[in-house]
């Protein structure tokens, strides 16, 4: 039995530079780890089965899930049958990476459940095959991610900060945000961010936060919009939503500053989290 940790990713910054010809668009984004974990058991099988379960009543345990996929692209190494059981802890459809950590968690899981000793390149290149946003995954820690998100190179890490997430009772259309950029001209926030990290102090990394897709997902979805006004008024450091949304979090330098913003938002929002960067 082998038990891996599957972390959520937040974006710091998301530019959507155009549309490519295979129909993707073209992004530079910096993404980084924060601590709210899944946490994903895999066993051994005595047959060639790849059987998924989880804590999660709503999630497909099929071959539709990134989950199943990543562990058949892992078949292809040697390894063999096995049951996968999935605890959620991370919002689902929320912007916060869940399903591709999940599978990132399935390729090193495998890989050192059967001995496999692959690279961790290895597993990022073909983890690629499945998602865009699973290679960063893999990996972990804090990175910038070029073409469509699986090109990704490492940055140093934020500072020390709290983190409070909160996301509506709503799913929104990931395809449909992107499908409305062409309308939008990129804010080109990634290198601001690079350098913020790579040089800068805290304030020059909340100041370079940026979603290209925030302005298009809250004139879509008003209670994003209404939830991105109240994290302003709760004075958080620094207010951003995560992904394509519905997710917005304020990151806070002090715990009891996030403690404050936590018990502001709780009252106007169900699903609502304080957690570290750990990037």
């Amino acid at each position: 039995m082998h038990i891996e940790t599957a972390p959520a990713k937040i974006n710091l910054t998301l530019d959507v530079l155009y549309k490519r010809d295979d129909g993707y668009h073209e992004v530079e984004m910096v993404m980084t780890t924060i601590d709210l974990n899944d946490y994903l058991t895999f066993e051994k099988r005595q047959d060639n089965r790849i059987v998924l379960s989880s804590n999660y009543g709503f999630l497909p345990l099929g071959k539709k899930n990134l989950v199943y996929q990543a562990a058949l692209i892992m078949q292809e190494y040697g390894a063999g049958g096995v049951n996968i059981h999935i605890d959620k802890n991370i919002p689902v459809s929320a912007g916060l990476g869940g399903g591709s950590s999940d599978a990132a968690a399935t390729f090193r899981g495998m890989n050192t459940l059967f001995d496999l000793n692959l690279d961790i390149n290895e597993l990022a290149r073909r983890s690629a095959e499945i998602g865009s946003d699973i290679p960063f995954c893999v990996y972990g820690g804090t990175r910038i991610a070029k073409g469509r998100g699986e090109m990704t190179q490492p940055l140093k890490k934020p500072v020390n900060a709290w983190v409070v997430l909160a996301k509506p009772g709503l799913s929104v259309s990931t395809k449909q945000i992107y499908q409305a950029v062409r309308k939008e001209k990129s804010n080109r926030g990634t290198k601001k961010m690079v350098e913020a990290l790579n040089n800068g102090t805290y304030e020059d990394v909340i100041a370079a936060l940026s979603n290209d897709l925030q302005n298009i997902t809250r004139r879509r979805y008003k209670k994003v919009d209404s939830l991105l006004e109240c994290f302003k008024q709760s004075k958080a450091d620094g207010v951003l939503m995560s992904g394509s949304g519905p997710t917005v979090y304020g990151i806070c330098k002090k715990e009891h500053q996030a403690t404050q913003l936590f018990n502001a938002i709780k009252g106007i929002c169900d699903e609502v989290y304080k957690v570290r960067l750990i990037g």
